[in-house]
């Protein structure tokens, strides 16, 4: 088999061999006194109960939709039809199974890592810092380390051993495998979504609790053991913000390879070229990261953001080096060549591609870490409106959200515009790998964010001296910037991944033996690009009302336990933990399956329903450009909005407007609960629904 394919699964591997070699030197960090390890006992317990369940119910959905994918597709193209395979079905699962082991492995380090950076910020920052970044670290080298070993090695047996009934290694061959690798990709969405959403609403309702009653009605301070709620709130880092987040960016960063094979297979005559290239970006990025994690450390008194931002700056100087040698080694000197009207591309054009993406994506962080910082006008200004009340601080944190959509949306309508310009919606695709190319530290630096959340809980509830927990929240202010940063980079991906997918559906679907064309004239396509605008718009109002109905299970707990509970609020009891747990286990399990369902089943309702109604399913693509413009919107609004509230609180925490226990303070933490299913639950899960209904209409588009 040809190494240039077989070498990039083997640097996968290399990556989970690394992140196993630091879950190593993470567990053999000193975890602290007894008190810290019975906490983190129960919040690790708690993770992966959650953990547990909700795998059992993504298993039947699994099983569920490999069966359909696996009968749909059977019978092969003998009627001359677009190529289908049952096979299909098998990436599906292979792609689930990976999504769902990189949300176990991150949540397996990070329960471990978090009582071990508490123990290490008894000591200084540098030390917690390189305890809580060691443990994301192992998150973020999973996530690629299982997206190129899975996509590589379905890649080698399907288009090296021919086992699709295709001939093996042929030219012409390349779109029809590459066809049905993209079921790979709908089995990482799928599970991304459900985890995602599933996470959010488990994370919020248990913060909302937690802070409603224990910070604003009880005046005790965030992660006081009296709270019922506090275990709650710290298993919620883990299983929304690892867990959860790291199938985000998985699914994330799979898409953007995916759609970028597709095209490279289906828009060029030297197609292999196009199609590996990819792949070996991926590797690339690997690499990169790898290094780069190697370069985070922070003096005691220094600013960790500078640190973090170190790592992520040599990650991507390195990526941009060794991506301009892969594309050298990968394209022809000669350039590719379009099928369609035999323009050429050259290898110079598709790195500048790459590069365009790179740069849009550091732009769109940038712009969130503006609008999000405590350290920036704009959180400052929210926390300064506070001092009238809720009610302004609610409306300054929307309008905060609102303005910070301008300036990200520009720089993706720039990378569009320039990537097609250099390499047509080949350049596209190439631009949204290129924003993700370095996710491995991405998302170690986004990961480390919930293990300094939950060291600080930790040092609260173990009764650890003032400046641990100044430590930890030192960590944890910035944590949630780079978690806000790197949302900003997976939306700004999603855009141009979705738009990839999208042209890859039109490539697919053929109108009268035509492509379909996306005519404004047309009712069919006006009727579904605004069903698709709408999508977002319901999808959230789902997410959050199921955190709301959430929430209000676990504040009737908190205060039931408060007043019934004898000695509670004296510190001379025991909180019942369990309950609070096991409220918002059950909620998010229950309540995650209909905003799921939402975006796996309308792109076949519509899809279908339109080539049964008007005999074409360009009813289908207009839904697709409606949800992704839309989705795109709300995804940034929200997670910005979400970030600035919750960093406004933090500001005034410091001592600014009164401090901790002023008006202010009350009326940012109000604020902030208010953004925390914007930011946490219906946010980030935009851009999942955005590139999963792309991808279900890729899937589904040869039977239709």
């Amino acid at each position: 088999m040809d190494w240039t394919i077989m070498a990039v699964p083997a640097v996968g591997a290399v990556a989970l061999i690394f992140a196993w070699i630091r879950a190593i030197n993470v567990g053999k960090k000193d975890p602290g006194n007894d008190k810290m390890k019975e906490i983190a006992a129960a919040i690790r317990e708690g993770a992966m109960a959650f953990l547990a369940r909700e795998y059992k119910v993504l298993a039947i959905f699994v099983v569920a939709v490999a069966a359909l994918l696996f009968v749909g597709n059977l019978g092969g193209s003998e009627d001359g039809g677009p190529f289908k395979h049952p096979m299909i079905a098998l990436s599906f699962i292979v792609g689930a199974l990976c999504s769902g082991l990189a949300g176990f492995f991150g949540m397996r380090v990070a329960t471990a890592a978090n009582v071990r950076t508490t123990n290490a910020a008894r000591t200084n920052l540098n030390s917690a810092l390189q305890v809580a970044f060691m443990g994301g670290s192992v998150m973020g080298l999973s996530v690629v380390g299982l997206g190129v070993v899975g996509l590589g090695g379905l890649f080698g047996l399907y288009w090296g051993t021919g086992i699709l009934g295709v001939p093996a290694g042929q030219q012409d061959s390349l779109r029809d495998v590459v066809t049905i690798l993209s079921g790979f990709s709908l089995g990482a969405s799928s599970i991304a979504l459900f985890a995602r959403v599933g996470g959010g609403i488990y994370t919020k309702a248990a913060d909302v609790g937690a802070d409603l009653v224990g910070k604003v009605e009880a005046g005790i301070p965030e992660d006081d053991p009296r709270n019922p709620a506090v275990v709650a709130d710290n298993v919620g880092d883990n299983v929304g913000d690892v867990a959860g987040m790291g199938a985000d960016l998985f699914e994330s960063y799979v898409g953007a390879i995916v759609g970028s094979m597709v095209i490279g297979a289906a828009a060029f005559s030297s197609a292999q070229s196009a199609t590996l290239l990819p792949l070996w970006l991926a590797g690339v990025g690997i690499v990169a990261s790898v290094i780069g994690t190697f370069f985070v450390r922070v003096k005691e008194g220094g600013n960790p953001q500078t640190a973090l931002n170190v790592g992520s700056l040599i990650a991507g100087i390195l990526m941009l080096v060794g991506g301009f040698f892969a594309v050298r080694m990968i394209i022809p000197a000669e350039g590719v060549q379009f099928s369609e009207d035999g323009a050429i591309v050259s290898g110079m054009n598709i790195f500048l591609a790459c590069v365009t993406g790179l740069i849009a994506g550091t732009l769109v962080g940038f712009t969130t870490e503006y609008y999000t910082s405590k350290d920036r006008a704009p959180a400052q200004s929210i926390a300064a409106d506070s001092l009238t009340g809720p009610a302004t601080n609610i409306i300054a944190g929307l309008g905060v959200g609102m303005r910070s959509c301008a300036l990200p949306v520009v720089w993706i309508a720039l990378a569009i515009l320039f990537a097609y310009k250099l390499a047509g919606l080949y350049g596209i695709a190439i631009a949204a790998l290129g924003m993700l190319s370095t996710t491995g530290i991405q998302l170690a630096v986004d990961a480390y964010g919930p293990i300094a959340d939950n060291a600080g809980g930790i040092a609260e509830m173990s009764g650890l001296p003032p400046e641990v927990r100044e430590r930890t929240d030192n960590l944890d202010a910035v944590g949630n910037t780079t978690a806000a940063i790197g949302k900003g980079f997976a939306i700004g991906s999603a855009a141009l991944t979705a738009l990839a997918l999208f042209s890859a559906f039109q490539t697919q679907v053929s109108v009268n033996g035509k492509p379909l064309v996306m005519d404004l004239a047309d009712p069919t396509i006006v009727a579904g690009l605004l069903l698709g605008a709408m999508l977002p718009f319901l999808f959230s109002a789902m997410a959050m009302q199921a955190v709301g109905a959430a929430a209000f299970e676990m504040i009737e707990e908190v205060r039931r336990q408060f007043k019934s509970i004898p000695g509670l609020m004296e510190g001379k009891a025991r909180a019942d933990y369990a309950r609070c747990v096991d409220i918002s286990t059950a909620a998010a399990i229950k309540r995650m399956v209909a905003p799921g369902l939402l975006a796996v089943l309308t792109p076949v309702i519509v899809g279908f329903g339109s080539k049964a109604l008007f005999g074409t399913p360009a009813a289908l693509g207009g839904l697709l450009a409606g949800v992704t413009s839309s989705g795109v919107l709300m995804a940034i609004f929200m997670s910005n909005a979400g970030g600035a509230w919750d960093n406004a609180k933090k500001y005034v925490e410091e001592g600014h407007h009164g401090g901790k226990g002023s008006e202010a303070h009350k009326a940012t933490v109000i604020g902030d609960t208010v953004g925390d299913p914007f930011k946490d639950t219906a946010g980030p899960s935009l851009n999942i629904l955005i590139k999963l209904m792309s991808v279900v209409a890729l899937v589904i588009a040869p039977m239709l």
